[in-house]
């Protein structure tokens, strides 16, 4: 494993923590850290949330991580064994949420299909019968 992914990895342990259960906004309560990338000089690390709750409440959680970031970095300074703690950037992570829209139009697909093919399986049956 590359020095950068190991990092990454200790990064979110950390974050996962300090979001947790150091951070006292209620608006940070339904985030769930996904996903930490460093860049390959170790500088910079994007942490990738989701949250539940409705569009607005997903953007307040955001707005909050993005306010606490330097704290959040001041804390992994604490607790890693780096000479330079990377700056903190909270990203969306929408790949549950579009996976899950993927999900709900390929299900809606299969219905739409599935009525006009059984039409269609009875009529070439009906036609079989009638030719016999």
């Amino acid at each position: 494993m590359r020095r950068p992914e190991k990092l990454a990895e200790a990064v979110r342990e950390e974050i996962t923590q300090i979001v947790g259960y150091e951070l006292e906004d209620p608006r940070v309560a339904s985030v769930t850290i996904t996903d930490v990338r460093v860049t390959d000089n170790l500088r910079d690390a994007r942490v990738y949330v989701t949250a539940t709750g409705t569009e607005t409440e997903k953007e307040a959680a955001l707005v909050a991580l993005r306010h606490a970031a330097p704290y959040v970095r001041r804390q992994l300074g604490a607790v890693l064994n780096i000479r330079y703690t990377p700056e903190v950037h909270f990203i969306r992570d929408t790949v549950e949420e579009q996976a899950t829209r993927i999900e709900e139009l390929l299900s809606e697909m299969k219905k739409t299909d599935a009525t006009p093919a059984a039409d269609e399986a009875l009529a070439v049956g009906e036609r079989g019968d009638s030719e016999g």
